[in-house]
Formats: C-alpha cells, sequence, structure tokens
C-alpha cells in the first residue's frame, strides 16, 4: 500500500513538473486560445493539488482509525481477519471447483 501511494506521489509530482515546464515553454506564444489553455491548466493543478492533499490526509484518518481500532478491540480484529479470510477461501475453491465440471 505503501508503495502504490509513494508512486501516486511520484506521478503527481512528474505531472505538475511537466505542466509547469508546458506553461514555461509556452509562456512566449501569442493568442487568445494559449492563454485561455494556461489558464485551465493552471486551475486544474490547483484543483488536482488540493484533491490531492485531502485524499492524503483521508488515508492518514483512515490507517489511524484502523490502527486504534485493532488496539482497541483486538480479538474482533483477529476474529474479522479470520472470518474475511475464511470466506475468500471459500470463494475461491467454490470457483476453482465450479471451473473443473
Amino acid at each position: 500500500m505503501k508503495n502504490q501511494t509513494q508512486a501516486i506521489s511520484n506521478d503527481m509530482n512528474q505531472l505538475a513538473e511537466d505542466a509547469s515546464a508546458l506553461m514555461a515553454a509556452t509562456a512566449d506564444v501569442a493568442g487568445e486560445q494559449v492563454r485561455e489553455a494556461r489558464k485551465r491548466l493552471t486551475n486544474a493543478l490547483e484543483r488536482a493539488k488540493d484533491i490531492y492533499g485531502r485524499v492524503c490526509e483521508k488515508e492518514v484518518e483512515g490507517v489511524e482509525a484502523a490502527y486504534e481500532a485493532m488496539h482497541k478491540h483486538p480479538y474482533s480484529a483477529i476474529a474479522i481477519g479470520l472470518g474475511v479470510g475464511a470466506l475468500i477461501g471459500l470463494l475461491v475453491t467454490h470457483r476453482c471447483n465450479c471451473s473443473r465440471r
């Protein structure tokens, strides 16, 4: 999970850098369409940064809540984990048996 989060973070940073480079490269280009496109790109980048920040905050809150719940109720967490694992195992086994028929 942490690797995926880091990969997304790297992708977002690369996208922001590419967009900034594009804006710098087109700074001297005149024309209403170019100015409008630059304005939309700037707005889109700002919105993406805001959304990314909120997603990161929600992710941290979710991890902290799960961590706290596991420490408050360790036996329940173990039971739920076992139950979900057994259910997945049952479904996978049933699916494998059905495909052999």
